[in-house]
Formats: C-alpha cells, sequence, structure tokens
C-alpha cells in the first residue's frame, strides 16, 4: 500500500512544538541539531567517553553532588553528526534512523552498512531479522540489507504514531493525536483500538510502548503512570505517582520512554530531570540507574534499549554503552537486590 501524502512540514512542526513545550513544562528547552548525510564516528580513549548529550565524561567520576552512585560504568561510545530519530539493538549491532538514512553499526561504532528511508522517524523496533520504522502515519517493515517487505498506512486519518511494540504476531502503536493505542497484525491489518480506563492523556510525545515477557506495558504520560495490557488488549494493572523523588514521575508528562531486561524489569526513562530507573513488573520502584549528571545533564528523555547484561543509551547524535561494575555497585540497591537480574553479569573493572 503506497504512504498517504501528507505535508511533512506540518507533521515536524507540530512534534517540535510538542517536544519543546513539554520540556518547558517540565523545566527546560531541547536545542535541535541540523542534519547532515555523512555519519562520522568519533572513538575516544577507554577513561574519557561520550556522555549521551554528546559531552565528554570521565569514568572515574560515577557519583554527583546529589549522593548518586550508580553501578553502571559508561564503557564505549560512538557518535553520528546527525540527529538521531530512533535506534534498536539487535545481534550484536545498532541500527539506528538519522537524516534520511537507516544505519547499522557493531557495537564499536564501525559503520557496517546504511540504506535510505523516509524523514521524521518516531521509533524502530527490530525483530527476526526484520527492522519496523514507524512514521507519523504508517509503518515500513524493511530487511536488515533495506529491501522492503512491507508497508501499511495509519488506520486513522488525523493518526500522529508516537511508538510501538512488536510482539510475535502483533504490532502495537500509540497514537498521540487519538490518544489511544492501535493494535495491528504483523502484516498491517487493523484489529482494534486499546483505550485506558483512566484515559490517556498526552500532552506531548511521551507516549512510550514495550513488550515484556508477554505483555504490553505504556505509558500514560500526563497521569504519570505506566499501564500494563495483555496482548489481546485487555487493562491487568498500573504503577506511578506524580512527584520528583525517586520512584516518582515529576513534570507535566512521563515517563517519556521504556525498555525491560529478560528478568521482566521494566525500565523507564524520564526527561525534564532525566533519569533512567528500574521497576518491577508490578511497579516496585528498585533504584535509579543512571540520572541526569552521569547521562550529561539537558531536558531531553534519552532513549533506551537493553540488551542482554547492556544498556544502551542515545542522546541527540551519540549511542553510550553502559554495563554493570560490581566495584562500582558497592552499597547501591542494585547490588542488595535479590532478582537474577542479567544487567549485573556486566563487568567488573
Amino acid at each position: 500500500m503506497k504512504p498517504k501524502n501528507k505535508n511533512i512540514i506540518d507533521y515536524l512542526s507540530r512534534r517540535k512544538f510538542l517536544y519543546t513545550c513539554g520540556s518547558i513544562l517540565a523545566g527546560g528547552t531541547i536545542l535541535g541539531v541540523s542534519g547532515v548525510l555523512l555519519h562520522k564516528i568519533f572513538m575516544l580513549p577507554v577513561n574519557n567517553r561520550i556522555a549521551p548529550n554528546g559531552t565528554i565524561l570521565n569514568n572515574s567520576k560515577q557519583s554527583n553532588e546529589n549522593g548518586l552512585k550508580s553501578p553502571y560504568k559508561l564503557v564505549s561510545s560512538f557518535r553520528t553528526t546527525d540527529r538521531i530519530e530512533g535506534f534498536d539493538v539487535f545481534n550484536e549491532k545498532v541500527i539506528l534512523a538519522a537524516s534520511n538514512l537507516l544505519s547499522i553499526y557493531d557495537y564499536s561504532g564501525t559503520l557496517l552498512t546504511s540504506f535510505a528511508i523516509g524523514s521524521n522517524i518516531r521509533d524502530i523496533v527490530v525483530d527476526k531479522e526484520m527492522i519496523y520504522l514507524l512514521f507519523p502515519t504508517r509503518i515500513e517493515v524493511y530487511t536488515m540489507s533495506g529491501d522492503l517487505l512491507h508497508d501499511w498506512e495509519a488506520c486513522s486519518e488525523d493518526s500522529d504514531y508516537c511508538s510501538f511494540a512488536v510482539t510475535p504476531e502483533s504490532v502495537f502503536v500509540t497514537d498521540a493525536s487519538n490518544k489511544n493505542i492501535c493494535k495491528y497484525t504483523s502484516e498491517g491489518t487493523f484489529v482494534k483500538f486499546i483505550q485506558s480506563p483512566d484515559g490517556f492523556i498526552v500532552p506531548s510525545y511521551s507516549f512510550g510502548i514495550t513488550y515484556a515477557n508477554g505483555s504490553i506495558f505504556c505509558s500514560n504520560p500526563g497521569r504519570h503512570k505506566v499501564e500494563n495490557y495483555t496482548l489481546e488488549g485487555e487493562y491487568v494493572a498500573s504503577f506511578g505517582k506524580p512527584g520528583g523523588a525517586a520512584g516518582y514521575f515529576s513534570g507535566c508528562c512521563n515517563p517519556v520512554h521504556l525498555s525491560y531486561n529478560t528478568a521482566g524489569e521494566i525500565i523507564t526513562s524520564e526527561k525534564g530531570n532525566p533519569r533512567i530507573c528500574c521497576y518491577s513488573p508490578n511497579g516496585e520502584f528498585r533504584s535509579v540507574l543512571l540520572d541526569s549528571k552521569i547521562l550529561g545533564g539537558g531536558h531531553a528523555a534519552y532513549d533506551i534499549k537493553i540488551s542482554k547484561d547492556k544498556l544502551f543509551v542515545a542522546g541527540e547524535n551519540s549511542i553510550s554503552l553502559f554495563q554493570y561494575d560490581a566495584h562500582l555497585a558497592t552499597e547501591t540497591a542494585c547490588s542488595a537486590c535479590d532478582v537474577d537480574c542479567p544487567l549485573r553479569k556486566g563487568i567488573t573493572i
């Protein structure tokens, strides 16, 4: 099916407005980065890496004036000259979209291949050697070599898609305009709309969703919650409360991004005062994994992905890899956690 001929400038303008206004309400503004077609890689010595916001971070400084000690060490990073619109990790590779290119890197930042794609990517999911790309009003599916397998248009004329999750048989998409979740088959056949029993409040593009161990978890950002649904779209439960302290969601609309590990723990990323936190599947707060100081500051949320014992964080134009360090973990909540967490099988330096 051919994509609809939409005015891309309208989508870009609206998205920029919502991102900016949402961050102003949360406490700051976001600065854009102009894109170029060429991706350049800048590797740094092991003790001086690029923080996810693009600044240089010394690994010897793993705590800050607020006293947070993180057990996660920044072990490698690479930078592109383009603003990263979305990314995922799959089979020891980082797949990212920037400046009308889909690029595939190895974990060291070596560019393996790239191919042209459309503009204004909202999200990327890689599943079973297939790359799913989310646009404001359509979804495209590619092979790892860049061949288009199939695509489909949004089921609503005024859709404004934000994030999506791919399960073995379905695709779940959050719609910031219609404030619902759209469920499709893997081939693009519309199945149903999913509504929150409390109603989704989506003041900005903070409508994250992920598939974790047979369940769907999505943010209800204006209500400062994470909601859990079955694969049939039935509501199960929710967790989260508004507030600035650890274990709460602050600002106008949080959390922004969601991920998970194979133990079933939910990993959240917030904007305003950026931080990455861990929760149990039923919403029990575990700990702050990375805070604003360690991430490099700013006000925008950092996109996150988990692959085995590796935590990947995307800034505006950099990908950073964090791993658990048993030495740094001393006297942190992670070291005392009794969950068999795959992230704790990281490194000891």
